[in-house]
């Protein structure tokens, strides 16, 4: 896993540099401090997660089709 060195978070092991930091600390390299960190998300940014999650649905519901028409043979 990708993570900052420098940064002493998670026992060093925090991906901060790569903007996926979820450890909520208050050190500089994680954005932490004053910094504003937006907490929702866009119409379209919702819109793309639903359409990607739409998606995964629809696989699952292939692969359980699948598994069913195994099943009744």
């Amino acid at each position: 896993m990708p993570h900052d060195e420098s940064c002493q978070c998670n026992g060093g092991q925090c991906d901060c540099k790569e903007g996926a930091c979820e450890c909520n600390c208050d050190c500089e390299c994680c954005g932490g401090g004053a910094h504003f960190h937006r907490r929702f998300q866009t119409k379209e940014e919702q819109i793309a997660e639903l359409e990607a999650y739409r998606g995964e649905l629809s696989l699952e519901l292939k692969a359980v089709e699948e598994r069913l028409t195994d099943l009744r043979k």
